[in-house]
């Protein structure tokens, strides 16, 4: 939100927020939703072709494709859009057109520069409209951007600098006292089935030495 444009009665305040508690969370799912899809076919299957079919090293490939993509991301949501700004609004120049392309689609947006409130905006609802979209897009294209530069092997050695290490030790502990107290089960419970195999067992008579000898004898 800009800030330009605020709610004013208790009603629309409750509103706003009602609608901002759901309406983020969905927003931001959708946003996700897209971006996966996206990026299997702008970044993970190009990668693959060029690494499968020309024989080039992944990483070289994955590095050289997100410079690339992040450079046609500045140009066509950046660089073209501050141009365009920059003639339809009169008191813009470039770097306050390239200034708010950017506080918006980084999602800050400040609100001290709006597009489409001049009083003599020629197509003022489709301006509206047409911003819209280019933000919408522009959002969609940022997240791509950062998601394949997140998934290049580099960033991701350096993202296991802040990860908090286990400690190995306590977990072998962990394992040793579990296999101890398994092993001592199974051995408490192989002794109970021999008990109780030999008490299932049938009595068998055995002779007394003194009939053996007097058979023997005969």
């Amino acid at each position: 939100g800009y800030g330009h444009t605020v709610p004013l009665s208790d009603g629309g305040k409750a509103f706003c927020i009602i609608y901002s508690v759901i309406g983020i969370p969905f927003t931001l799912l959708f946003l996700t939703a897209v971006v996966q899809r996206i990026i299997v076919y702008v970044t993970r299957r190009p990668v693959l072709y060029f690494h499968i079919r020309w024989g080039f090293s992944k990483q070289i490939v994955a590095i050289i494709h997100a410079i690339v993509l992040g450079f046609i991301t500045v140009s066509l949501f950046f660089l073209i859009p501050a141009a365009i700004f920059s003639v339809l609004e009169d008191d813009w120049n470039f770097l306050e057109s390239f200034y708010f392309c950017f506080i918006s689609l980084s999602t800050i947006g400040l609100g001290d520069y709006v597009p489409g409130e001049g009083y003599n905006q020629k197509f003022r609802e489709l301006y509206k409209i047409g911003i819209t979209c280019y933000l919408l897009l522009g959002l969609i294209a940022m997240l791509v951007v950062l998601e394949t530069f997140c998934e290049l092997h580099e960033l991701k050695k350096f993202r296991k600098l802040f990860y908090v290490k286990k400690d190995k030790e306590d977990d072998q502990v962990h394992i040793m006292e579990h296999d101890q107290l398994s092993f001592s089960s199974i051995s408490d419970q192989a002794a109970s089935m021999k008990d109780d195999q030999k008490a299932n067992e049938p009595f068998v008579t055995s002779q007394s030495p003194t009939s053996n000898d007097s058979s023997l004898n005969n």
